[in-house]
């Protein structure tokens, strides 16, 4: 009986491995780009807590602004994903070498600037606006 039921999960576990889809490695231009958003995540996380915080930073500190900090990490995360989702199509097409390097500049220039620029733009804004009321 316990060889039966061996045999059975050897020969269901055969079955299967020729039904599922083998997963295709990521490429070296989807891990570049990886790397550049979780650095430039890290990056913008950092600018928020220590830029957007201190110049938002008040009397009677309220539990408000720490809420919007979290609201503005988890804005830009679902972008963070969308690029990535990007470069597995894009790097698995039939792009040329030339097209990719250009993409990839391109894409990596904004990543940086937005990753870097926001928060102090943000700080702008907030501080436009409350010149203004």
């Amino acid at each position: 009986m316990m060889t039966n039921a061996i045999e059975r999960r050897f020969e269901a576990a055969r079955y299967n491995s020729t039904h599922v889809k083998p997963v295709t490695p990521e490429t070296v231009w989807e891990r570049r780009i990886s790397n550049h958003v979780a650095y430039a995540l890290l990056a913008y996380t950092g600018l928020q807590i220590f830029v957007v915080m201190g110049a938002i930073k008040g009397e009677g500190m309220s539990i408000l602004p720490y809420l919007g900090l979290v609201v503005l990490v988890g804005l830009v995360i679902p972008l963070c994903r969308r690029v990535e989702k990007r470069w597995q199509t894009l790097s698995r097409s039939d792009a040329s070498e030339a097209t990719l390097t250009v993409a990839f500049r391109s894409d990596r220039l904004g990543i940086w600037l937005f990753a870097i620029g926001f928060p102090f733009a943000f700080v702008a804004l907030v501080k436009g606006l409350a010149a203004l009321f």
